[in-house]
């Protein structure tokens, strides 16, 4: 009866949001109160258990999420992530040009917002695409594969960084499982799969051509670069520091405090701020304007991430959550294998990654605990079903669609296939990295 009440609500959660528009943190908020209320919850503990869902998941990522939409804005106003494109472009050269766009979408997309990238860098691949008289589907696909790989699997980004909070991961483990899984599925479906549009005959009245931005004063390669990675070498930093300081209690807790993600991120925009924006003549005022501006582009994903946490957390509090386990574990569908497919069938329904990977993870969340398996696997698990067989309800769907001025069926063959090799790639590079962890 408890899974029945559970699957309804989350059928009335995706109509809500896919059929008849709600607002998503308005739709969460409605079926969490009415899951509690079937469930059998008081009125006083179902109030406690939306509250702790909500404390619970802003308290664990909400400084990170804030301060990477800041770095993130910071990157992209001051022309880093145009010198990174540049400069792995003349790296690059023409022969090699869909690998330099895929390594720069790589690079760029961690610490940027997939919209913010893709807004980002689609003149940049407009240019090049004229440039080089290419298709700017051919030129533009791998980079905005790399860019959806890293919003999909990897911390920073909100809905990864989210689960693995809640999963208890270790986002060390996590970053660099979702690298290796990340390297094959970007390869693949970004410069393999372009090769297919090549020759594809662009409408050039679509093609947008971008005048030089050489008279703006870009910062140099090696900051932007470094700026960009900033989160990932400090938290990488500390873990090797963490390694060498065996009997040093200074070096451990150093090496602790630096580990924190909301720290290297702290540290990270600090001195970004500095190497970025005041070193180049940025006053305070405008950083700190910028930086506000961040947060408002973001609002919307924290409310829907804070009424997320409030699902889970009904589902943990109620009974509701050991008989999802019992019924997971004796699924004749292997742990791994059905979070992907019950993130994939959330994604297809409602159209958004993160609202997919979300809401899965409430409904998974009891199945971690009991299998044995390492958690990150499981945050790399639903990353990846968060990524399948985006199609008209996605809003990413119809930027691609729209930019690349394509027709629906240009854009399902395209966007759509390279979406879903991304998704079922990582499945497989999961599935790889749990018998190679677990011996089977």
């Amino acid at each position: 009866m408890n899974m029945t009440i559970l699957i309804s609500c989350i059928v009335l959660l995706v109509l809500l949001i896919a059929k008849w528009k709600w607002n998503p943190f308005l739709a969460f908020l409605l079926i969490s109160i009415l899951c509690g209320f079937l469930l059998g919850m008081s009125a006083t503990a179902l109030v406690a258990s939306i509250n702790k869902g909500v404390g619970d998941t802003f308290g664990s990522i909400l400084v990170i999420i804030v301060l990477g939409a800041m770095l993130g804005r910071l990157i992209g106003d001051s022309g880093a992530a145009n010198r990174i494109a540049s400069t792995i472009r003349t790296l690059f050269g023409e022969k090699y040009i869909t690998w330099a766009m895929a390594f720069t979408g790589f690079v760029v997309g961690i610490p940027l917002y997939y919209n913010v990238g893709f807004v980002l860098l689609v003149p940049i691949i407009f240019s090049v695409a004229h440039h080089y008289k290419l298709s700017k589907v051919y030129i533009g696909l791998p980079m905005l594969t790399a860019l959806s790989v890293m919003h999909g699997f990897l911390p920073p980004h909100p809905a990864a960084m989210v689960l693995a909070i809640q999963f208890q991961a270790d986002l060390v483990k996590t970053f660099v499982y979702g690298i290796i899984i990340a390297i094959p599925a970007i390869v693949i479906a970004g410069p393999l799969f372009a090769t297919a549009f090549k020759n594809r005959q662009d409408n050039e009245a679509s093609v947008i051509i971008v005048s030089s931005s050489a008279e703006e004063p870009m910062p140099s390669a090696f900051n932007s670069i470094l700026c960009s990675l900033s989160p990932v070498l400090i938290i990488a930093f500390a873990s090797l520091l963490s390694l060498v300081s065996k009997g040093n209690t200074a070096l451990q807790y150093t090496a602790d405090f630096l580990c924190q993600p909301s720290i290297a991120m702290l540290l990270s925009l600090i001195v970004c701020s500095v190497s970025l924006g005041l070193s180049t003549g940025k006053s305070i005022r405008s950083l700190m304007n910028s930086y506000a501006e961040s947060v408002k582009d973001i609002s919307m994903i924290l409310l829907v991430i804070g009424s997320a946490g409030m699902l889970k957390q009904i589902v943990v509090d109620s009974s509701l959550s050991s008989e999802i386990s019992n019924w997971m574990l004796n699924c004749a569908v292997p742990p791994l294998v059905l979070a992907w497919l019950i993130t994939a069938g959330l994604r297809l329904s409602l159209g958004s990654a993160t609202i997919a990977g979300l809401t899965a993870a409430g409904v998974i969340f009891p199945l971690v605990e009991k299998t044995g398996i390492p958690p990150e696997l499981f945050v790399l698990t639903v990353g990846a079903g968060s990524l399948f067989g985006s199609h008209i309800n996605d809003t990413a769907f119809w930027m691609f669609k729209e930019y690349f001025n394509l027709t629906l069926r240009e854009t399902f063959l395209s966007w759509t296939v390279m979406e879903s090799m991304v998704s079922v790639i990582g499945l497989i590079g999961v599935v790889v990295l749990q018998n190679l962890i677990m011996g089977g």
